[in-house]
Protein backbone atom coordinates (compact mmCIF):
# COMPACT_ATOMS: atom_id res chain seq x y z
CA UNK A 1 0.00 0.00 0.00
CA UNK A 2 1.18 3.31 -0.72
CA UNK A 3 1.56 6.33 1.61
CA UNK A 4 2.06 9.47 1.47
CA UNK A 5 2.73 11.40 4.92
CA UNK A 6 2.34 15.07 4.86
CA UNK A 7 3.67 17.66 7.32
CA UNK A 8 1.49 20.65 7.44
CA UNK A 9 2.65 23.77 8.70
CA UNK A 10 0.93 27.15 9.24
CA UNK A 11 3.32 29.61 8.43
CA UNK A 12 4.56 31.87 11.65
CA UNK A 13 3.02 34.69 12.93
CA UNK A 14 2.20 37.91 11.89
CA UNK A 15 0.99 41.58 13.13
CA UNK A 16 -2.06 40.74 11.62
CA UNK A 17 -2.10 37.27 13.78
CA UNK A 18 -0.84 39.57 16.81
CA UNK A 19 -3.76 41.84 16.67
CA UNK A 20 -5.93 38.50 15.85
CA UNK A 21 -7.04 40.41 12.62
CA UNK A 22 -8.76 38.19 9.89
CA UNK A 23 -5.88 37.69 7.13
CA UNK A 24 -7.06 35.46 4.13
CA UNK A 25 -5.49 36.30 1.16
CA UNK A 26 -4.29 39.31 1.64
CA UNK A 27 -0.50 39.20 1.73
CA UNK A 28 0.93 40.26 5.09
CA UNK A 29 4.29 39.07 6.10
CA UNK A 30 6.16 37.23 8.82
CA UNK A 31 6.82 39.29 11.52
CA UNK A 32 10.44 38.58 14.31
CA UNK A 33 8.21 36.29 16.49
CA UNK A 34 6.68 34.68 13.11
CA UNK A 35 10.44 34.07 12.12
CA UNK A 36 11.99 32.47 15.09
CA UNK A 37 8.45 30.16 14.98
CA UNK A 38 9.92 28.97 11.99
CA UNK A 39 13.45 28.76 12.81
CA UNK A 40 11.72 26.60 16.36
CA UNK A 41 9.42 24.45 13.78
CA UNK A 42 13.14 22.90 12.27
CA UNK A 43 13.44 21.36 15.72
CA UNK A 44 10.27 19.27 15.64
CA UNK A 45 10.46 18.25 12.06
CA UNK A 46 13.99 17.60 11.76
CA UNK A 47 13.61 14.46 13.70
CA UNK A 48 12.19 12.61 10.07
CA UNK A 49 13.46 13.22 6.62
CA UNK A 50 11.70 14.88 4.23
CA UNK A 51 11.52 14.39 0.72
CA UNK A 52 9.73 17.68 -0.85
CA UNK A 53 9.14 21.21 0.73
CA UNK A 54 5.69 22.93 -0.97
CA UNK A 55 4.86 26.36 -0.12
CA UNK A 56 1.51 28.62 -0.58
CA UNK A 57 3.05 31.47 -2.60
CA UNK A 58 1.60 34.43 0.12
CA UNK A 59 4.64 35.85 1.32
CA UNK A 60 4.41 34.77 5.07
CA UNK A 61 4.19 30.94 4.03
CA UNK A 62 7.12 31.17 1.48
CA UNK A 63 9.05 33.03 4.07
CA UNK A 64 8.50 30.37 7.06
CA UNK A 65 9.00 27.60 4.40
CA UNK A 66 12.33 28.84 3.48
CA UNK A 67 13.60 29.26 6.94
CA UNK A 68 12.20 25.81 7.53
CA UNK A 69 13.45 24.31 4.38
CA UNK A 70 17.17 25.99 5.09
CA UNK A 71 17.39 24.73 8.90
CA UNK A 72 16.62 21.24 7.19
CA UNK A 73 19.18 21.70 4.30
CA UNK A 74 16.60 21.29 1.67
CA UNK A 75 15.08 23.81 -0.78
CA UNK A 76 11.95 24.58 -1.21
CA UNK A 77 10.52 23.07 -4.54
CA UNK A 78 8.02 25.20 -5.83
CA UNK A 79 4.97 27.54 -4.81
CA UNK A 80 1.61 26.16 -4.96
CA UNK A 81 -1.00 28.43 -6.06
CA UNK A 82 -3.80 26.48 -4.48
CA UNK A 83 -2.29 26.18 -1.34
CA UNK A 84 -3.20 29.61 -0.43
CA UNK A 85 -5.47 30.78 2.31
CA UNK A 86 -9.14 31.13 2.02
CA UNK A 87 -10.32 34.07 1.16
CA UNK A 88 -12.52 36.57 3.79
CA UNK A 89 -13.38 39.21 1.23
CA UNK A 90 -13.95 42.44 2.48
CA UNK A 91 -13.69 40.84 6.03
CA UNK A 92 -9.97 40.80 5.81
CA UNK A 93 -8.33 43.14 7.92
CA UNK A 94 -11.12 43.02 10.36
CA UNK A 95 -10.91 42.16 13.85
CA UNK A 96 -14.04 40.62 15.71
CA UNK A 97 -16.51 42.76 16.49
CA UNK A 98 -19.53 44.05 15.20
CA UNK A 99 -18.50 44.94 11.55
CA UNK A 100 -16.89 41.47 11.34
CA UNK A 101 -20.30 40.03 12.34
CA UNK A 102 -21.80 41.93 10.03
CA UNK A 103 -20.56 40.39 6.90
CA UNK A 104 -20.52 36.70 8.72
CA UNK A 105 -23.37 34.33 6.53
CA UNK A 106 -23.54 30.53 7.22
CA UNK A 107 -19.94 29.23 5.87
CA UNK A 108 -18.29 32.14 5.93
CA UNK A 109 -18.48 35.95 4.95
CA UNK A 110 -20.05 38.03 2.37
CA UNK A 111 -17.85 38.39 -0.58
CA UNK A 112 -15.79 35.77 0.06
CA UNK A 113 -14.78 32.02 -0.35
CA UNK A 114 -17.05 29.45 1.21
CA UNK A 115 -15.54 26.79 3.65
CA UNK A 116 -16.27 23.89 1.54
CA UNK A 117 -14.71 25.98 -1.53
CA UNK A 118 -11.88 26.25 0.37
CA UNK A 119 -11.82 22.76 2.30
CA UNK A 120 -12.55 20.88 -1.30
CA UNK A 121 -9.58 23.44 -2.95
CA UNK A 122 -6.83 22.33 -0.25
CA UNK A 123 -7.92 18.84 -0.42
CA UNK A 124 -7.50 18.89 -4.20
CA UNK A 125 -3.97 20.20 -3.77
CA UNK A 126 -2.62 17.66 -1.46
CA UNK A 127 -3.95 14.63 -3.40
CA UNK A 128 -2.29 16.00 -6.47
CA UNK A 129 0.33 15.97 -4.30
CA UNK A 130 -0.39 12.83 -3.14
CA UNK A 131 -0.54 11.16 -6.88
CA UNK A 132 2.97 13.67 -7.90
CA UNK A 133 4.91 12.51 -4.74
CA UNK A 134 3.10 8.66 -3.59
CA UNK A 135 5.26 7.35 -1.11
CA UNK A 136 7.53 10.35 -0.24
CA UNK A 137 7.31 12.89 3.00
CA UNK A 138 6.05 16.19 2.05
CA UNK A 139 6.37 19.07 3.97
CA UNK A 140 3.73 21.80 3.17
CA UNK A 141 3.62 24.93 4.46
CA UNK A 142 0.38 26.93 4.36
CA UNK A 143 -2.01 28.45 6.35
CA UNK A 144 -3.95 27.91 9.34
CA UNK A 145 -7.90 27.92 8.35
CA UNK A 146 -7.09 26.19 4.96
CA UNK A 147 -5.33 23.22 7.09
CA UNK A 148 -7.95 23.06 9.37
CA UNK A 149 -11.24 22.62 6.67
CA UNK A 150 -8.81 20.63 4.60
CA UNK A 151 -8.33 18.55 7.13
CA UNK A 152 -11.87 18.88 8.62
CA UNK A 153 -13.07 17.52 5.26
CA UNK A 154 -10.15 14.52 4.30
CA UNK A 155 -10.52 12.97 8.38
CA UNK A 156 -14.76 14.02 8.72
CA UNK A 157 -13.87 15.45 12.20
CA UNK A 158 -13.77 19.03 13.25
CA UNK A 159 -10.41 20.93 14.35
CA UNK A 160 -9.88 23.59 16.45
CA UNK A 161 -7.69 26.15 14.82
CA UNK A 162 -4.16 25.85 13.76
CA UNK A 163 -1.11 27.52 16.40
CA UNK A 164 1.55 28.93 14.03
CA UNK A 165 4.77 26.81 13.24
CA UNK A 166 4.08 23.48 14.87
CA UNK A 167 3.83 20.04 13.02
CA UNK A 168 0.46 18.58 11.91
CA UNK A 169 1.02 15.17 10.69
CA UNK A 170 -1.48 13.69 8.16
CA UNK A 171 -0.95 9.79 6.39
CA UNK A 172 -2.84 9.49 2.68
CA UNK A 173 -3.23 5.98 1.51
CA UNK A 174 -4.36 4.92 -2.06
CA UNK A 175 -6.86 2.92 -0.24
CA UNK A 176 -7.90 4.10 2.86
CA UNK A 177 -7.70 7.90 2.68
CA UNK A 178 -6.49 10.26 4.98
CA UNK A 179 -5.04 9.73 8.68
CA UNK A 180 -4.14 12.25 11.01
CA UNK A 181 -1.57 11.49 13.66
CA UNK A 182 -0.55 14.75 14.96
CA UNK A 183 -2.42 18.06 15.60
CA UNK A 184 -0.70 20.84 16.58
CA UNK A 185 1.64 18.72 17.59
CA UNK A 186 -0.23 16.56 19.59
CA UNK A 187 -0.53 13.11 18.44
CA UNK A 188 -4.40 12.82 17.91
CA UNK A 189 -3.94 8.54 16.58
CA UNK A 190 -1.69 5.76 17.62
CA UNK A 191 1.05 4.49 15.72
CA UNK A 192 0.35 4.45 12.27
CA UNK A 193 1.53 1.17 9.98
CA UNK A 194 4.21 2.00 7.45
Amino acid sequence: MTRTTFALVRHGQTDWNAERRLQGSTDIPLNDVGRGQARDAVAALSDQQWDVVVSSPLGRAAETAEIIAEGLGLTVARLVPELIERSFGPAEGLQAGPELEALRIPGGFRGGESDDDAAARGLAALEALAVEFAGKRVLVVAHGTLIRLTLNRAIGRTLDSVQNAVLNLAHHHVTDGWQLEYFNGERVTADVDA
